[in-house]
């Protein structure tokens, strides 16, 4: 299937390769198909930024604001995503009906503004899914605390999952915990739980954006030392909770036996935001069996272009420990530091949301002007 002997060793280790963006044009261009072609791209994630990035170019999406007329921002919004989603997904059917399900996926995330609201959220994400209308879309929900009910609700109703924005270990745990009462709910509704699914988006280099600032402030050898591994041993950390849950679990072993497929953990947030790191850090530290990791295209090249994509994270237990011990050691709370970029995750998607508004507005009143 791939061309590219980086992409395609980081796939054969277990990492399933999926595209952080979404656009009219990268659809209508055969880009994505090409990169499924050659970069082993299996899947797709969006969220409010990339929708604002696609959603501000004059354009691409006046043919369909014609034809949507003078409508409701809301509605043409909704429109607009819900039909590049459906297309892409028609473009990924094969890569699902050959992996039976597991990838091939994409992802569409239920309204921001929504994040601590339970029965909204859940209400939108059957509407989403009814909208979109395809086996292999998924539904993201943010694993706040009033998100981690719906997340169960929705796949109650046999419908996928993408849970997004987790930072934290404990929060982690819940999400899994949400994923397997969800499932357990799903086949006691008749649902038939081989063909769903669901990924566990944990989101790494903010780990260390935040962190690497606290060692700075801090100053001191050991300090410097540390800067640059939070965010890897948070989420290696997270795998070996992973692997914990699933196999300890006798609920999930019921559920497997009836062909349910495990939550797989999804690295988000893979881009790498110091220079000083490589540009596929993020993506060859964390090479595992079931694992998805979501790159915008930048990563993705970086990968291709100088990628390890070797098993890295069976036998980092230990010292992921060790690093997460140190850190507390010099008064970083990681408590704190996950709470706030969730806290600031739900605030830049909804700044984000905002402006897919006010484009959109401004495409409708040009468009019929």
């Amino acid at each position: 299937m791939a061309e590219n002997v980086n992409t395609q060793r980081t796939s054969d280790n277990g990492v399933s390769i999926w595209l952080d963006d979404l656009s009219r044009t990268r659809i209508e261009s055969g880009s994505l198909q090409d990169l499924i072609a050659n970069k082993n791209v299996v899947g797709v994630t969006t969220n409010p930024s990339i929708f604002q990035k696609a959603l501000s170019q004059v354009g691409p999406y006046d043919a369909q604001l014609k034809e949507l007329g003078k409508i409701d921002v809301e509605q043409a919004v909704r429109e607009l995503t819900t039909t590049d989603v459906r297309n892409a997904t028609d473009i990924f059917r094969d890569v699902a009906e050959k992996s039976d399900f597991v990838d091939g996926r994409v992802s569409i995330e239920v309204d921001p503004r929504l994040a601590h609201d339970t029965a909204n959220t859940e209400k939108q994400a059957e509407e989403l899914w009814a909208k979109v209308d395809r086996p292999n879309a998924m539904i993201k929900i943010p694993a706040t605390l009033e998100g981690l009910p719906a997340i169960t609700a929705t796949l109650s109703k046999g419908i996928s999952v993408n849970v997004t924005l987790i930072f934290s270990l404990e929060r982690y745990e819940k999400v899994i915990d949400a994923f397997i009462e969800g499932m357990a709910q799903a086949d006691a509704n008749g649902h038939d739980l081989k063909h769903m699914g669901s990924v566990a988006s944990f989101f790494v280099s903010r780990v260390d954006t935040a962190v690497d600032k606290l060692l700075e402030a801090n100053g001191s050898d050991e300090a410097k030392a540390l800067e640059g591994k939070a965010a890897v041993a948070n989420a290696r950390l997270a795998y070996e909770l992973f692997e914990k849950k699933f196999a300890s679990d006798p609920r999930w072993a019921a559920l497997a036996a009836k062909g349910a497929k495990v939550q797989r953990p999804l690295w988000a947030s893979t881009g790498t935001k110091n220079a000083a790191y490589s540009p596929s850090k993020y993506v060859d530290e964390l090479v595992a069996e079931h694992i998805v990791n979501t790159m915008p295209e930048k990563t993705l090249n970086a990968l291709a272009e100088q990628g390890d994509g070797r098993p890295s994270i069976k036998g980092t237990y230990e010292e992921s420990h060790k690093i997460m011990n140190e850190l507390a050691g010099l008064g970083i709370n990681i408590k704190d530091v996950t709470d706030k970029l969730e806290a600031d995750g739900v605030a830049a998607f909804i700044k984000s949301w905002d402006s897919v508004l006010a484009d959109t507005q401004a495409g409708i009143d040009r468009v019929n002007a």
